[in-house]
């Protein structure tokens, strides 16, 4: 049987699915960029979306709301809290407690906190907290791109895109049409990634151009274009490799569904990043 690890978890992606198809979800999954072909590589950073393949606080987040949705069903929500509390521990041990790691744990741990005593879960307070704390205890986190990146883009969605907002926003649009449409979703779809997106890069894009002297025009797009997909491949990549690891027959099965998914990314982030004036800069 695989060791229960990254690395026995990536390669049993690499028996279940073909290249670049297993680096991609390998990378998604645990952060592991070693396998990606260097042609997919440079059109994840000419498209505006490398971020999908780095851990940062969007792995934390997505886990965290498919577990926790996922026990809502069989507990109560305050142990349903405190399991997910636990999984984001083991998370952390499991791919290593990396800086942008640690702060998606403990802002998404003091939420799950919240929940557990009934608090109202203070988005900006956390980020401080979180910051400070880890600053506090680890200086040089300060001069780590990956860090940077995270914390600012964590603060520009907190500042700019208030999902409390947003819902309103939706609801009193479904109210004033007086019912809920395909039309109304999928424009409220739009809307939400879009605004996201947008709010994570508003203070990212100056960093960006301070490091690596390029930026993405087309990284609205493409993330609005490949965001939808993400959290759903991400639950069926973790059910991919446990699967695999107890039964590779089952697990080729579900890797179809997975390989479709990954095709469209790939074929996407392709097509996006070969328009002319993708990205500028070196």
């Amino acid at each position: 049987m695989t060791y229960f690890s990254v690395s026995g978890f990536t390669g049993i992606l690499a028996q279940l699915l073909p290249e670049p198809h297993a680096g991609l979800l390998a990378g998604l999954l645990f952060g592991s960029k070693a396998t990606l072909p260097s042609e997919l590589y440079d059109a994840l950073i000419r498209s505006g979306t490398i971020h999908i393949v780095a851990l940062s606080g969007m792995n934390i987040a997505i886990m965290s709301r498919l577990a926790h949705g996922c026990l809502m069903w069989f507990v109560g929500r305050r142990i349903s809290s405190l399991l997910t509390l636990l999984l984001i521990c083991w998370f952390v041990w499991f791919v290593g407690p990396s800086a942008t790691i640690v702060r998606a744990a403990i802002m998404g741990g003091i939420s799950l906190v919240a929940v557990m005593f009934g608090r109202q879960y203070w988005a900006i307070g956390s980020w401080i907290l979180a910051v400070v704390s880890m600053l506090l205890i680890n200086g040089t986190w300060l001069t780590d791109i990956s860090f940077q990146l995270s914390a600012f883009a964590t603060l520009g969605i907190i500042l700019f895109c208030n999902e409390a907002r947003v819902e309103e926003g939706n609801k009193a649009q479904v109210h004033h049409q007086g019912r809920y449409s395909l039309v109304t979703i999928i424009s409220g779809g739009i809307r939400s990634n879009l605004r996201l997106t947008l709010a994570a890069q508003v203070f990212t894009i100056p960093i960006i151009l301070f490091y690596f002297h390029r930026i993405s025009l087309v990284s609205p797009v493409a993330n609005l274009a490949i965001g939808w997909v993400i959290a759903p491949l991400t639950g069926l990549g973790w059910v991919t490799v446990l699967v695999g690891w107890m039964a590779m027959p089952l697990a080729q099965v579900i890797a179809w569904f997975d390989w479709i998914v990954l095709e469209y990314i790939v074929r996407t982030v392709h097509m996006i990043s070969s328009l002319p004036y993708a990205s500028i800069g070196q």
